[in-house]
């Protein structure tokens, strides 16, 4: 009897699936016409030089473009030569050539192709990545400078100018030409133009405008098409209800979200199976779903929901807006690609950091998060962020796991760390012998220059909020790399001040608004505040700890202060020569300009980087940038 009152409530509702999955099946099966979408789009465009323009490309002003065949995002007009072209920045681009495998796509600016004359043209400033494109690898950013001052006296003698189109003299320089550091200051215009790096010699090339217009190579942003392609679909877009752009796969029977049905004698079996999968699965649900209802505990119920719901949000954001191009891991290759987790490289609150080993043989560090590290915000806030960047100073995102409560984080590997184990007394005296005062210098301006991307180089603007020596990473040349984008927030570029609960950040490292907004706005002076604290640790080589002791002595922007203002020895250990003394100096100039209590005092970080790159003669210690020493209560 007991076992007949369990069925009874059960049994009409696994009849009554059943029956909706038969009477699919027929109609499913009556429908054998072709879709019209499917039809409109499986034929290829082209512009007349033979490349075909498929998913996510559309052309233009034309029927497949009412039928969405390609994605909004990546419209193509075609010029009168019969090439390809579409805008990026407001700037036409002419491209070469299309790998869809790949989703790389390489072009060059459009008025290389439209002008026959060898001189170098005033192009617009691009810098990746945007909402749709970022820079594919082995590409490098040349610096174009324009319209010189008539002091032309006091350049290098070693540089070779290029003929402006407009009568002007133009140098193209390597981002990471030193000589840039001499001649950026007396230039009127300066424009970053990418190109392919086995294009460029970088010492005196003769064909700078060929190498121009050869142009760089880019990946594009949008759902890999390979799934639906391969199921005999054809790749297309459609809007949702709340007008978002969805990825459709158009199959020859009717519209799917993913891929189409295996066509052919086995499509009845597949689909029969199929549904009598659904069915058993169906019938295990409604299982789980009486005895939990009958049995659990409310508080497990509710925790069970809540974890569905933080699983989805994280899953939902993924999918909407996740980077495409970066590779989703499942847990067991997590495993494999770090044997089993055997080399720990280091542990925080957020997790742990192990090394690991791509298939491909590349170095990777795996950032596991705690299974109880809240409810996916920093997991989110980290692949959002990063996964935007693209940046000789800002560390590389090369996958991610979100399988249940595992969560990992796959970086490029740096063989030297953090910057805190070079800086701090207690380090090891190999590693201090390492950074001298040129290599601290160098650090200083990387970072700077990083951050300056975050804040003004993508197409939105990403405030860190946790810079500080733990999250600077080292290459093997001690090239810095921001890391760590667990507290990050991203905003419009326009916007200056953003609004925020609470405080976030490290102790020490906070700016004054952060946590008292009777300071100012939060913005990006923010994190040149947090810059400002960093370097001063830089140059002391110690933790800067106000606990120990309230005095002002203690406390090294005070103590460093009353020295500048005295005209004091700064009793700096390790200054070499006067080089090293200029770095020092002008290290500790810039860091009193950052950390002013006010934030409208503090420069902006592409300010930052030009007082690094110009004389020290031209800096002006700043006023005293604080109000109050720090005493021993202040905790958070």
């Amino acid at each position: 009897m007991k076992e007949a009152s369990f069925v009874s409530p059960i049994s009409p509702m696994i009849t009554h699936m059943i029956c909706i999955l038969f009477f699919s099946f027929l109609v499913r099966k009556s429908c054998g016409v072709d879709d019209p979408q499917f039809l409109r789009c499986r034929v290829p465009q082209n512009c007349g030089d033979g490349q075909n323009l498929t998913f996510p490309f559309f052309i233009q002003g034309t029927q497949r473009e009412n039928y969405s065949c390609g994605h909004p995002g990546f419209p193509i007009s075609c010029n009168i030569n019969g090439q390809p072209t579409f805008t990026i920045v407001d700037s036409n681009y002419s491209i070469h050539k299309i790998f869809y495998k790949n989703q790389t796509i390489r072009v060059s600016n459009a008025i290389f192709s439209n002008s026959n004359t060898d001189c170098i043209p005033l192009i617009k400033n691009i810098s990746f990545p945007l909402v749709r494109f970022e820079l594919a690898p082995k590409q490098r950013n040349l610096v174009l400078l324009y319209n010189f001052s008539n002091n032309s006296s006091a350049l290098p003698g070693d540089l070779q100018f290029y003929d402006g189109c407009y009568g002007e003299k133009v140098l193209a320089l390597s981002e990471d030409d030193p000589k840039l550091k001499d001649v950026s200051n007396k230039c009127k215009t300066r424009v970053v133009a990418p190109v392919e790096a086995a294009a460029y010699g970088g010492e005196n090339h003769d064909e700078i405008r060929g190498v121009l217009g050869n142009g760089f190579w880019l990946k594009w942003k949008a759902s890999d098409c390979s799934i639906c392609e391969d199921s005999g679909g054809i790749c297309g877009s459609k809007l949702d209800n709340n007008s978002n752009v969805r990825f459709q796969c158009f199959c020859a029977d009717r519209p799917h979200h993913v891929r189409c049905s295996i066509p052919g004698s086995n499509k009845t079996i597949l689909a029969t199976a199929v549904a009598a999968l659904s069915v058993g699965i169906g019938a295990v649900m409604v299982v789980i779903y009486y005895f939990r209802r009958k049995y659990l505990p409310n508080k497990i119920i509710y925790f069970w929901k809540k974890e569905s719901l933080n699983h989805q949000a994280v899953e939902d954001f993924l999918r909407n807006y996740g980077p495409i191009a970066i590779r989703r891991y499942n847990y067991s290759e997590i495993k494999r690609m770090t044997n089993f987790f055997i080399d720990k490289l280091g542990e925080g609150g957020y997790g742990s950091v192990y090394k690991g080993k791509l298939d491909d043989g590349c170095l990777v560090a795996v950032k596991v998060l705690k299974e109880s590290s809240g409810n996916g915000e920093e997991f989110i806030n980290e692949v959002a962020s990063i996964s935007r960047t693209s940046h000789v100073n800002i560390v590389s995102l090369m996958g991610f796991c979100f399988e249940g409560s595992k969560r990992a984080l796959i970086y490029e590997f740096m063989p030297n760390g953090s910057l805190e184990k070079f800086i701090y007394k207690e380090s090891s005296s190999k590693a201090n012998r390492q950074l001298e005062w040129e290599t601290l210098y160098k650090i200083a301006l990387g970072i700077a220059r990083g951050l300056e991307y975050l804040h003004r180089g993508c197409n939105t603007r990403i405030l860190h909020f946790d810079i500080k020596p733990h999250n600077i990473l080292l290459d093997e040349s001690f090239c810095p790399k921001i890391s760590d984008f667990g507290l990050a927030k991203i905003c419009p570029r326009e916007k200056s001040i953003i609004s925020m609960l609470g405080a976030r950040g490290t102790i020490g490292y906070i700016a004054p608004e952060v946590f008292c907004r009777n300071f100012g706005g939060v913005s990006h002076k923010s994190d040149v505040y947090s810059y400002g604290m960093m370097v001063f640790e830089m140059v002391r080589g110690r933790r800067i700890d106000v606990k120990n002791d309230s005095t002002s002595e203690i406390f090294f922007p005070h103590w460093i202060y009353k020295r500048l203002e005295q005209d004091e020895d700064l009793g700096l250990q390790g200054l070499m020569n006067e080089e090293d003394h200029e770095s020092a100096r002008k290290m500790i100039i810039v860091s009193l300009w950052c950390i002013q209590t006010d934030p409208s005092n503090r420069p902006p970080m592409s300010r930052v980087v030009n007082m690094f790159e110009g004389s020290l003669e031209y800096l002006q210690v700043p006023p005293k940038p604080f109000l109050f020493s720090p005493s021993r209560s202040e905790d958070y």
